[in-house]
C-alpha cells in the first residue's frame, strides 16, 4: 500500500484572481507530500481516477469567508484542496466497499485519498456505461439539472424557460431534460460566443442568445417573441445576467439559483440593482444545493439513463471536455482554472489522473 500521497494544499487563499503560478511563493495552491496513516475502522483509501471541476469550489477556498454561511465546510489554509471524484477503493476497514471497485465520492487534489463512508454518494453499479458519464449527465452537474428543474422549479410542458451557462454542464442537461424531456413550449439559452450558443441550439434550445452582444438584452426580449416574458429563469451565473432577468420573469414567475459563477473571483461582480422587481412582480427566488438530495440519487440517474437510452440525452465526445493529467499531475490547477476562462469548451471539464 501507498505510504504517501502526492497532493495539492491551499497555500494562500485569494481575495480576488487566484494565482496559479506555483513558483510563487504567494500562490494559491503548494504541491506537496503527505504521509499515508493506516485506515481507522470505517475508513476507505481511494485511488482518484477522475476530479470534477466546478466552480463552486471557488467559494469553498475564498479568504475571510464565514464558515457559518456555507453549505460545506471551507478548504482552509494548509488544507488538501478538495473535489469530488471518481476513485478505485485500494484498501478497506468498510465492509460495504471491497478494493477494485469504483465510487463517487469527495476527495483531494491528491492520488490517494482517506475518506470516510459518508464521503461517498454512491458506487458505479452500471459499469456498460462510461465512468465519465458519473461525474457528467449522471453526476453533480446532470442530478442539478434533474432536480432543479423537477423538483425546484416543477416545471411544466406550458412553461417557457431561459437557463444562463447553457453550454455548461449543468446548463446544457437543463436545456435538453426542459425541451425534451418535459417539452417546455419554448427554452431559451444564454450563453458566450458563437460557437458555444450554436451548441446549445443544437442539444434542443429553441434560440441561444449570445451575453458577449452588445445587444444582448434586446436580443432577448427578442428571443421570448410575443411572450414577452419567462415564466422561469434557471441561473447559475448571478450578476448582470441576473439583473437583466430580474425585468423578463413574467408576475408570480420564479428565479431557480444553483449558483453565481459571476462573483467567485470578485464579489462585486454579483452585484444586481433590480430586487425591486421581486416585489413589484411577486417572483420566487429559490436557492437550492444538489447535496440537499443525496437520498435521491439512485433514482435519478436511472431516470438519465434511460432518456440516454431513448435519445433524449446527448453524450458524446462533444458534450464534455476531458484533460489527461496522467503525466502533469502539477497542472490540476491551472486546469481547473479553465472554468473561468474562455479556454473552457461546451459542456463538463473533468480531469483525468
Amino acid at each position: 500500500m501507498p505510504s504517501e500521497s502526492t497532493c495539492f494544499i491551499l497555500n494562500e487563499p485569494p481575495h480576488r484572481d487566484v494565482n496559479f503560478d506555483l513558483k510563487d511563493d504567494k500562490s494559491t495552491f503548494k504541491l506537496v507530500k503527505r504521509s499515508l496513516r493506516p485506515l481507522k475502522e470505517g475508513e476507505i483509501l481511494i485511488k482518484t481516477l477522475y476530479l470534477s471541476n466546478d466552480p463552486t469550489q471557488r467559494a469553498w477556498i475564498q479568504k475571510g469567508l464565514n464558515a457559518d454561511r456555507m453549505y460545506t465546510a471551507p478548504v482552509l489554509k494548509g488544507d488538501i484542496m478538495r473535489s469530488t471524484g471518481l476513485g478505485e477503493v485500494v484498501e478497506s476497514r468498510h465492509s460495504k466497499y471491497r478494493p477494485g471497485e469504483v465510487v463517487s465520492c469527495d476527495l483531494k487534489w491528491a492520488d490517494y485519498s482517506i475518506i470516510k463512508q459518508a464521503n461517498i454518494f454512491n458506487k458505479v453499479e452500471n459499469t456498460k456505461v462510461p465512468l465519465t458519464w458519473y461525474l457528467d449527465v449522471l453526476g453533480m452537474t446532470g442530478l442539478t439539472a434533474y432536480f432543479g428543474l423537477l423538483d425546484v422549479a416543477k416545471l411544466k410542458a406550458t412553461d417557457t424557460i431561459v437557463i444562463s451557462a447553457a453550454s455548461g454542464a449543468t446548463g446544457s442537461m437543463c436545456v435538453q431534460i426542459a425541451k425534451k424531456v418535459i417539452g417546455c413550449k419554448r427554452v431559451i439559452g444564454i450563453s458566450g460566443g458563437a460557437d458555444k450558443c450554436r451548441y446549445v441550439e443544437s442539444i434542443g434550445a429553441d434560440v441561444c442568445v449570445d451575453y458577449k452582444d452588445p445587444k444582448f438584452y434586446s436580443n432577448l426580449k427578442k428571443a421570448l417573441g410575443e411572450e414577452k416574458y419567462a415564466d422561469v429563469f434557471f441561473d447559475g451565473v448571478g450578476g448582470q445576467i441576473l439583473d437583466a432577468m430580474l425585468t423578463l420573469v413574467k408576475p408570480f414567475g420564479k428565479i431557480i439559483a444553483c449558483g453565481a459563477i459571476a462573483g467567485y473571483n470578485n464579489i462585486k461582480g454579483s452585484s444586481i440593482v433590480g430586487w425591486p422587481q421581486i416585489v413589484v412582480m411577486r417572483l420566487q427566488v429559490l436557492g437550492f444545493i444538489i447535496l440537499d438530495y443525496q437520498n435521491q440519487y439512485e433514482l435519478a440517474i436511472k431516470d438519465i439513463v434511460r432518456w440516454i437510452g431513448e435519445g433524449k440525452i446527448k453524450v458524446d465526445k462533444d458534450s464534455f471536455s476531458l484533460v489527461d493529467l496522467s503525466n502533469n499531475f502539477e497542472k490540476i490547477p491551472e486546469t481547473w482554472g479553465m472554468l473561468f476562462s474562455s479556454q473552457k469548451g461546451p459542456g463538463k471539464l473533468l480531469t483525468k489522473l
